[in-house]
């Protein structure tokens, strides 16, 4: 039914939205970036696995794929930790236009997993990003190229080069967990991953001596936001996400979550105003890494159905 359709389709840009303002989640907690992530994937897991026992859904699956999704899990961890590590460096604004790059760095992954032909048009794509990346970089650090030739590593660099380690952990992590769709529960898959997560960085953070009493002591604003990022931000968008995707196409969905972005970039102006603000430069660098993530999406998108 066209109004079902529109149902899902509003619904799916909600919880877009709602991706979207994780970034603003992850600048609102003051918690580095590594408790944030520990504190973010326990209470995800547990409010996940709550929702598996109420369904009454079984957790048993094969040890060899457990041991899998829990190393997968890892790289989930690493990718939030560098997401939130970029956020804390520089700014939401230049992370997430960062982190657009994501689906670029899929394209260049999937031909190795699959061991598919990289296509031209990828190439291309990849340049234009790398283009988008300099007016970004260029508006954000004007002397740039200056401070590279003098080892003079700024903020805004370092959160570019985190954003853009944690984009790339994004698409190897979405490259390797099409596998595990095909053939686990997409709720099952999120349990064990983000168990996954909180075991390593539980066994990073002991060996590291970093669970001490103040680690465990929240303030009540972080407990607040850590809590909302856990639930409506991960736990119910997933279960959400899949749930549309029921009943609307992948193309829709690949173009309406390429919105992240530009949902976030415009969260954070309206809520940290002057700090979020950029020059004229990010905002075209930006575009140009959007529409060409877009345009990579909807080529790919008209092949597969050829």
């Amino acid at each position: 039914m066209p109004n079902d359709n529109l149902k899902h389709y509003l619904h799916l840009h909600i919880i877009v939205f709602i991706w979207g303002f994780t970034a603003i989640l992850g600048a609102l907690i003051s918690l580095d970036a590594l408790p944030l992530v520990w504190w973010r994937m326990l209470l995800a897991v547990l409010l996940i696995f709550i929702y598996i026992f109420f369904k009454k859904q079984s957790l048993a699956i094969r040890l060899r794929d457990i041991l899998l999704l829990l190393l997968s899990g890892l790289i989930i961890a690493v990718h939030w930790f560098t997401f939130f590590k970029a956020i804390k460096i520089s700014n939401i604004s230049i992370t997430l236009a960062c982190l657009a790059t994501g689906a670029l760095f899929a394209s260049f992954l999937e031909p190795l997993f699959y061991r598919t032909k990289l296509v031209w048009y990828e190439l291309f794509f990849g340049l234009l990003v790398l283009l988008g990346l300099y007016f970004v970089i260029d508006a954000s650090e004007p002397n740039f190229i200056e401070n590279s030739l003098h080892s003079n590593i700024s903020n805004t660099m370092l959160g570019v080069f985190t954003a853009l380690t944690s984009a790339f952990l994004s698409a190897l992590f979405s490259v390797i967990n099409g596998q595990f769709a095909k053939r686990i529960q997409p709720t099952i898959i999120s349990f064990y991953e983000l168990l996954g997560g909180v075991l390593f960085f539980t066994l990073f953070l002991a060996l590291n001596g970093q669970f001490t009493s103040s680690f465990f002591i929240l303030k009540i604003e972080d407990l607040f936001w850590l809590f909302m990022l856990a639930s409506i931000c991960t736990a119910y968008a997933f279960i959400a996400s899949v749930g549309v995707m029921k009943y609307l196409s992948p193309y829709t969905v690949m173009l309406t979550i390429n919105l992240e972005p530009v949902y976030g970039i415009a969260l954070a102006v309206v809520i940290f105003e002057a700090k979020e603000r950029m020059g004229m430069g990010f905002y075209v660098g930006a575009t140009i890494i959007l529409i060409t993530v877009i345009l990579n999406g909807l080529i790919r998108s008209r092949k597969k159905n050829e």
